[in-house]
C-alpha cells in the first residue's frame, strides 16, 4: 500500500499518469495457439533447477479494442505454468501484452517482459508497459505466482512466503513462468527474437534478475531497487520482520536462512549475466533492500552501469519520470531516439 500511495501521488503530481482502463476483451477476437518451447544454445549454463526441455504449451489471446489506445493494441495472455502446484488458480499464468501500433513481421520491434512489486499493486507495471509501448517497444507484463488471478479467495499461498523454503518454491515457479513467456515473446511474428529483455521493480527486479540468469534469450535487464543477497535482506528488512521471528522461533539461524534461499540469489547465478545490457536504479538510503545488498549484486554482476537516487525505498517515488526515461531508453533500438520528458 505504501508504494502504491507514494507512487501514485508522484504519478499524478508529475502529470505522467495514463487512464487506460483494461476492460474485458472482445471474445470475437479470441486467439489460441501453441507455442514450441526450444532450449537456447546456451542451456548448458542455466541452473538445473531451472532448465526446460523441448516442449510445446499452449496460449489464449484475448484482445480488447477497449484498452488499446492509439499508440499500442491490448491484450490478455494466459499460458499453463511449468509447474503445476496444489492451487488450481496458480498453475495458468496471466499477462497483459501492449504491442505497439504498426509493429508486424515486417517491422519488428524489442519485446519486453515486466514483473510487479512485493505489494502485488500492477498499476507500476502497466505504467511502464505503456511508456514502452507508447515508444515502439512491446511489453508483457507477467503477474508472478499467488498474484492476482492467481490467488484465490481463503488461500494463503504467497510467492514471498513465511516459509523460505516455500519462497523458494515460488521464486523457482516464478523463473520458469517467465522463461515459457519469453518463448512466446519470441515466437511472435511482430518482436524481434534477438531484441527480448526484462525488467522489474523492487521484488520484480529481483526476479528479473534471476530469470535473466536462466534465460540466455534475454539480451537487456534493467533492474529498479532490487539488490543480491536476499538472505541478508530478509534479515534486514522490517517488512519480512514476521519471516526472521518464525524462522528463529523454528530453531533456525542467519546461516541456514541464507544456505535456504542460494539458489534463487540472483548473486548466486550472477556470472551468467556477464556480456549482457543491465541497468540498475537504486535508492542510496533504502531501507527495504539494504546498500550492501545492492552493491553486493552489482559487484557479481560485473559493475554494470549503476544510477543512485538520494531517496528511500518509497521516496524514489519522486524519480519516477527519470526511471521511465531511463527504461526506454535500455529497451528501444540505438538508433530510435528517445524524448525525454
Amino acid at each position: 500500500m505504501r508504494w502504491n500511495l507514494a507512487w501514485g501521488v508522484c504519478l499524478v503530481a508529475a502529470g505522467w499518469l495514463q487512464c487506460v482502463e483494461l476492460l474485458a476483451a472482445d471474445p470475437n477476437s479470441l486467439r489460441t495457439g501453441e507455442v514450441e518451447y526450444l532450449p537456447s544454445s546456451q542451456e548448458q549454463m542455466v541452473p538445473p533447477e531451472f532448465r526446460l526441455e523441448e516442449h510445446k504449451f499452449p496460449f489464449r489471446l484475448e484482445p480488447s479494442s477497449l484498452a488499446s489506445t492509439s499508440k499500442y493494441h491490448f491484450a490478455r495472455l494466459t499460458f499453463p505454468s511449468p509447474v503445476q502446484s496444489k492451487i488450481e488458480a496458480n498453475n495458468t499464468v496471466h499477462c497483459e501484452w501492449f504491442l505497439p501500433a504498426g509493429a508486424s513481421k515486417e517491422k519488428q520491434v524489442p519485446g519486453v517482459v515486466v514483473l510487479h512489486i512485493l505489494g502485488g499493486d500492477f498499476f507500476l507495471s502497466r505504467m511502464f508497459c505503456q511508456q514502452l509501448a507508447n515508444h515502439g517497444v512491446a511489453s508483457l507484463f507477467l503477474i508472478m505466482p499467488h498474484y492476482g488471478p492467481r490467488r484465490t479467495p481463503g488461500n494463503k499461498a504467497r510467492m514471498v512466503s513465511e516459509d523460505p523454503h516455500e519462497t523458494v518454491k515460488g521464486m523457482r515457479q516464478a523463473v520458469l513462468d517467465i522463461r515459457r513467456g519469453a518463448a512466446w515473446l519470441a515466437a511472435q511474428e511482430a518482436v524481434d527474437d534477438q531484441q527480448l529483455g526484462i525488467m522489474g521493480i523492487s521484488l520484480g527486479g529481483i526476479v528479473s534478475a534471476l530469470a535473466a540468469e536462466c534465460e540466455p534469450r534475454f539480451a537487456k535487464i534493467g533492474l529498479l531497487l532490487a539488490g543480491g543477497d536476499i538472505g541478508q535482506a530478509t534479515w534486514e528488512s522490517p517488512e519480512l520482520a514476521k519471516v526472521k521471528r518464525n524462522w528463529l522461533a523454528r530453531g533456525e539461524t542467519k546461516e541456514s536462512l541464507v544456505k535456504v534461499v542460494a539458489s534463487v540469489d540472483p548473486i548466486t547465478h550472477a556470472k551468467n549475466l556477464h556480456g549482457r545490457k543491465v541497468l540498475m536504479l537504486n535508492a542510496a538510503q533504502d531501507e527495504v533492500i539494504p546498500r550492501n545488498c545492492t552493491e553486493s549484486l552489482w559487484k557479481a554482476l560485473g559493475k554494470p552501469e549503476i544510477h543512485w537516487w538520494p531517496a528511500g525505498h518509497y521516496s524514489a517515488a519522486r524519480y519516477l519520470p527519470a526511471a521511465l526515461n531511463h527504461v526506454t531508453q535500455l529497451f528501444q533500438p540505438a538508433t530510435e531516439p528517445v524524448s525525454k520528458p
